[in-house]
């Protein structure tokens, strides 16, 4: 039925997200389609529609045509969402940075990506004019915040250098506010995404417009006009952009955004701006679950999350703040979501006051699981680690060995995909052919992520394929030994990793870790390790040091620590 239900909509104006937009704006004008808790301020439908047609006009009126790059660097969320939508109203193509890059990274991705033109803010200018030498000529557009608005900083006031040529963001908001009307086709390039680029340069992941129509088909189908989406996730994040803001223009609900993560105002916002949807990523859910319990702790309106990745106790999160329905979903910036689950945490159990509830109700939404294929199992069930559900119905989804064949059930392969309808999944990475004939060997995307599947058609992530440590005949997933040792009260974070064993073809394993305090001995963690943890799990090597090296998403980089090591086991040798 999905599938039909699908292909119904493809090459209509429902698998347009612009022009899903502009039918809100005529129909439910008055809506709310952004409260921007940073400033409390509402946005309707009409009123943004119009400020993303003025925005696109101009665009055109400075030369943009249709597949130019527009790159933005930008941490105020509004002022990114204005920009996406009217990127795309004028045909252009939306390439975010992250905000935290500087130096090398950022000039990599703006050189990389070729843009016609930048979009940034006044306090990302003294990192702009740093790597000036670097860059070749561009027009910048400039979002200078007045003193009423939040994101205003009277000590920022370094002019962008010479050789840029800069126009004002505010000037871009003015003028004909009428649908530009761009032609536009599901298969035209809509962004380009980077990847974090743990194990190299990032790669700018191309998608079409059918790309935002699938990503989020599955996510949406549970929220309907009456649902808030919260966000404070960054906009070049996959999951601030689509999963939530593109979530909600599909729908015609409202989303609720904050420029950053607050531990200590998350449910204060959920309040003011009556959420009822969030995601939740690794750390996150940590904070708001150590928090000591109160009797107020399911009063709020907060009835989905989706936690990424699933802990194993999702459960005691869900019956601790009322969350009826917790989903999590296996998939990648290139493919979309390809396996999904919703899970019903509460049963017939009451966790969002009635008087707050608001959306689909628990029956509504088991059916909408079953029209679309997916399970809704009950979150009382021990799900075994790395549980991320069942295939999507718009891909094939399988796990293989290095020959690309099939692996057996329960056997450990790389995730592997296949579109079953075109446009669905990345184009290319962007200028780079060869990567790209990688990526897509025997007609499969290769996913570089470890898996296995089991009898009952189920798929769990193991770990990222550099991270698999093959030691004592055994399959180690890395993060099974990270979170092990993250449980010894004196460890703050840690890495482990596989180097190649002194003797035999299998892996010694390493860990880095960083204490809480200098009590701490490599020694000491060596003994606990004995005493915690599987033989086969045993580290060969333990490091304690001050801090581990992150990219600016905050991912570890393991392979400068990899190479930290063997270059210590060599000065050794010598």
């Amino acid at each position: 039925m999905v599938v039909e239900m699908f292909k119904q909509t493809l090459g209509t104006e429902e698998e347009s997200v612009i022009k899903k937009l502009e039918k809100w704006a005529r129909e439910r004008g008055d809506k709310t389609f952004i409260y921007y808790g940073e400033e409390n301020r509402s946005i309707t439908y009409k009123t943004f529609n119009e400020l993303a047609n003025s925005f696109a006009h101009n665009l055109i009126d400075k030369g943009i045509q249709k597949g130019d790059r527009i790159s933005l660097f930008l941490k105020n969320s509004y002022i990114t969402t204005i920009a996406m939508f009217g990127i795309w109203k004028a045909g252009a193509v939306y390439c975010p940075i992250n905000f935290n890059y500087m130096g090398n990274l950022l000039s990599y991705q703006i050189n990389d990506t070729e843009p016609k033109m930048l979009i940034t803010e006044r306090q990302m200018v003294p990192i702009i004019n740093d790597i000036k030498d670097r860059l070749t000529p561009i027009t910048i557009v400039l979002h200078d915040p007045k003193e009423c608005e939040h994101d205003y900083q009277d000590e920022v006031n370094i002019k962008l250098d010479g050789k840029f040529p800069s126009l004002l963001f505010q000037d871009f908001i003015v003028g004909n506010n009428d649908n530009p009307n761009i032609d536009l086709h599901f298969y035209d390039i809509a962004n380009i995404i980077y990847t974090s680029g743990t194990t190299g340069p990032s790669k700018g992941v191309v998608q079409s417009y059918r790309c935002l129509h699938s990503y989020t088909y599955l996510v949406r189908a549970f929220n309907n006009q009456e649902d808030v989406l919260y966000n404070d996730l960054p906009m070049y994040h996959v999951g601030a952009a689509f999963a939530n803001v593109v979530n909600a223009a599909f729908v015609g609900c409202t989303v609720a955004m904050w420029d950053k993560f607050s531990p200590s105002n998350f449910w204060k916002r959920i309040e003011i701006s009556g959420a009822t949807n969030a995601i939740l990523v690794d750390v996150m859910i940590h904070w708001l679950m150590k928090e000591a319990p109160t009797e107020n702790d399911r009063n709020n309106t907060l009835k989905k999350v989706q936690l990424q990745p699933l802990p194993e106790y999702h459960n005691d999160f869900a019956k601790r703040f009322g969350i009826h329905f917790v989903e999590t979903e296996y998939g990648q910036t290139e493919t979309g979501g390809g396996c999904h689950v919703i899970i019903d945490e509460l049963g017939e159990e009451q966790g969002t006051p009635i008087e707050m509830y608001k959306g689909y109700t628990r029956e509504e939404v088991a059916e909408i699981a079953k029209n679309l294929n997916l399970s809704f199992p009950k979150g009382n069930i021990k799900f075994p680690k790395g549980f991320v559900g069942g295939s999507t119905p718009f891909m094939e989804v399988a796990i293989l060995n290095e020959h690309d064949e099939e692996c057996d059930i329960g056997e450990s392969g790389q995730f592997a995909y296949r579109p079953l309808f075109p446009h669905i999944m990345m184009k290319e990475y962007y200028n780079k052919p060869a990567a790209t004939t990688e990526a897509f060997q025997n007609l499969w995307f290769h996913s570089g992520d470890v898996g296995y599947k089991d009898e009952n058609g189920f798929y769990y992530f193991v770990d990222r394929m550099k991270n698999l440590i093959r030691h004592k005949g055994e399959n180690i997933s890395s993060y099974q030994i990270e979170s092990l040792i993250n449980q010894h009260d004196l460890v703050d974070i840690c890495a482990a990793f596989p180097i190649p064993a002194e003797e035999g073809d299998a892996d010694d394993i390493v860990v880095f870790v960083v204490p809480k305090t200098d009590e701490l001995s490599e020694a000491a963690l060596g003994e606990w390790t004995k005493r915690e943890m599987p033989k086969y799990m045993w580290p060969k090597h333990i490091r304690i040091v001050p801090d581990l090296p992150k990219t600016p998403t905050n991912k570890i980089e393991k392979y400068k620590l990899r190479a930290l090591i063997l270059e210590e086991f060599q000065k050794v040798n010598i």
